[in-house]
């Protein structure tokens, strides 16, 4: 079970986007390929040191989290789950997002929201509530590790009825840019990102959401379909 291919819904900025090219040139990964590209390793970084910097974040690619990675319930499709996404998608309105900031994360570096957005929001814990009853139980392993990272006890009853503990109103957009890094480090990495995101990260649609998937066996997640909200082309 812990191996079966696992699907996640997520915000991903529009491919003709400079953010969405800044992502993938920082991550050195397009969300639709699987084979990685090449990252500008920042100067002052041993290559090997940057990729391990960003090993985690690229594994995903660059994107904010709506549902969380699960693994499908039985009886259920990933063409059920495909054409669920459609439906929920052209029932959904476009909106802007506010000017996004780079923000520690407890010990990464994030893209975070300057002020709240209730549109999104709203489009997450829907996500959360719609896309539910796809969802396999979360297996032993999962939920020990999930409970070994100190959860508040809201936290817990959330992972309880939902498979991960920061959803609803435990839920925050982020876009992960590194994994987990010491204060002299993340100090380091945050003097090279600032410049590199003057002026990208402001005003960005949400204007679709995709479905990613993490093939039976792979590391990596990759974009399977993108879905305009409204159901116009995205």
């Amino acid at each position: 079970m812990s191996d079966a291919a696992r699907y996640a819904i997520y915000f991903v900025p529009e491919d003709d986007s400079a953010l969405a090219r800044f992502g993938w040139a920082w991550l050195g990964r397009r969300a639709t390929e699987i084979e990685p590209i090449d990252p500008t390793v920042p100067p002052g970084f041993d290559r090997a040191r940057f990729l391990d910097i960003i090993s985690e974040p690229r594994r995903y690619g660059f994107h904010a989290t709506l549902k969380a990675p699960f693994r499908l319930t039985e009886g259920r499709s990933i063409a059920d789950l495909v054409a669920a996404l459609r439906t929920f998608a052209a029932n959904q309105s476009p909106f802007i997002l506010p000017p996004l900031e780079l923000a520690s994360l407890n010990r990464f570096l994030a893209l975070r929201l300057t002020s709240p957005c209730l549109p999104l929001a709203a489009l997450a814990a829907q996500a959360v509530r719609h896309f539910d009853a796809f969802r396999a139980p979360a297996d032993e392993t999962e939920t020990a590790r999930r409970l070994a990272a100190g959860l508040t006890a809201r936290q817990e009853l959330l992972l309880e009825a939902w498979g991960y503990p920061y959803v609803l109103e435990e839920w925050r957009f982020h876009m992960t840019l590194t994994g987990p890094l010491e204060e002299d480090s993340r100090r380091r990495v945050a003097t090279v990102l600032r410049p590199l995101l003057e002026g990208l990260a402001a005003a960005e649609p949400c204007a679709s959401i995709s479905l990613f998937e993490q093939p039976e066996g792979s590391r990596l997640f990759r974009q399977m379909v993108r879905f305009a909200l409204g159901g116009a082309p995205p």
